[in-house]
C-alpha cells in the first residue's frame, strides 16, 4: 500500500509524448509545481493538457508552453499568459475553451464513470460547435462528455503514505475532481505523514485514487497579479 516515490522525477516516470494530463489547481493556487518543473526538463512533446488555467509566461504551465511541449490546451481561463495568446493566434497550439463549471463537471463525471450529461452553459455560442442539443423544461442544453486523462497530477497540503490527501482552501478546486479522473494519479504534497496520522473525517481525496505520492520542495506559491493600495 505504500505509494511513496522519491521525488517529482520518479513520479512522472512513464509519461511520454502525446499523453493527456490533468493538472490540478485554481489559477496559480495549488498547482503541482514540482512535477511541472520536472516535465519541463524532459523532451516530452505533444502533450494534451487539461487545467483550469494555463499559468503565466514564466511559471506554472507557462513553462511547458514556452518549451512547445503542448499540442493542445483544454482550459477555462487563460488571460494572464501572453505566450498562450501568441501560440493560439499563430496556430501553433490547439485550444478548447470551456465554461469553468462545464470543465469541472466534465472531469467529475469522467471520474465517476458518467459518459455524458446536459448543461445549458454555452448554448448559442462558439462553445456549442457540433454538440448534441436537447431541450429540458423549456431551456436548451448541450451534451458534454465526461473527461478522463492518462495522468492526473495534483497538489495537496497534506498527504499520507497510502495516498490520502487534504487540500488547503482554494487549492481544493479542480485538484479534488482531477484526482479521480486520471488512469494514473500523481500527488505532490507539502507535508507527507505516516498512514493513520490524518483524521479520516478531514480527508478530501481517499488514497484509493492515488497511485504515486511524494513530498515536494521549494514551493513558490506565486500569485497571477497583485492589486495593492498606493
Amino acid at each position: 500500500m505504500n505509494k511513496v516515490v522519491k521525488n517529482a522525477y520518479e513520479a512522472i516516470a512513464g509519461i511520454s509524448d502525446n499523453a493527456t494530463i490533468m493538472f490540478g489547481g485554481f489559477g496559480l493556487c495549488g498547482i503541482p509545481e514540482n512535477c511541472i518543473k520536472a516535465l519541463a526538463e524532459t523532451n516530452i512533446k505533444g502533450l494534451i493538457c487539461i487545467s483550469n488555467n494555463a499559468g503565466v509566461d514564466e511559471f506554472g504551465l507557462g513553462v511547458l508552453l514556452r518549451k512547445h511541449q503542448m499540442r493542445k490546451m483544454i482550459a477555462s481561463y487563460v488571460g494572464e499568459n501572453k505566450e498562450f495568446e501568441r501560440q493560439l493566434l499563430s496556430g501553433e497550439l490547439e485550444v478548447e475553451l470551456l465554461p469553468q463549471g462545464t470543465l469541472a463537471e466534465r472531469i467529475r463525471a469522467g471520474g465517476a464513470g458518467i459518459p455524458a450529461f446536459y448543461v445549458p452553459a454555452g448554448f448559442g455560442t462558439e462553445v456549442q460547435g457540433n454538440k448534441e442539443v436537447r431541450e429540458f423544461n423549456g431551456k436548451m442544453h448541450l451534451m458534454e462528455l465526461g473527461m478522463t486523462a492518462d495522468f492526473a497530477i495534483v497538489k495537496a497540503k497534506l498527504g499520507d503514505t497510502h495516498g490520502n490527501l487534504i487540500y488547503n482552501k482554494t487549492a481544493w478546486n479542480f485538484n479534488g475532481v482531477m484526482a479521480t479522473a486520471g488512469r494514473i494519479t500523481i500527488a505532490e504534497v507539502e507535508e507527507l505523514v505516516p498512514y493513520g496520522t490524518l483524521d479520516p473525517g478531514h480527508i478530501h481525496t481517499p488514497g484509493i485514487y492515488v497511485h504515486r505520492i511524494f513530498q515536494g520542495v521549494g514551493y513558490e506559491k506565486r500569485i497571477e497579479f497583485a492589486t495593492v493600495r498606493e
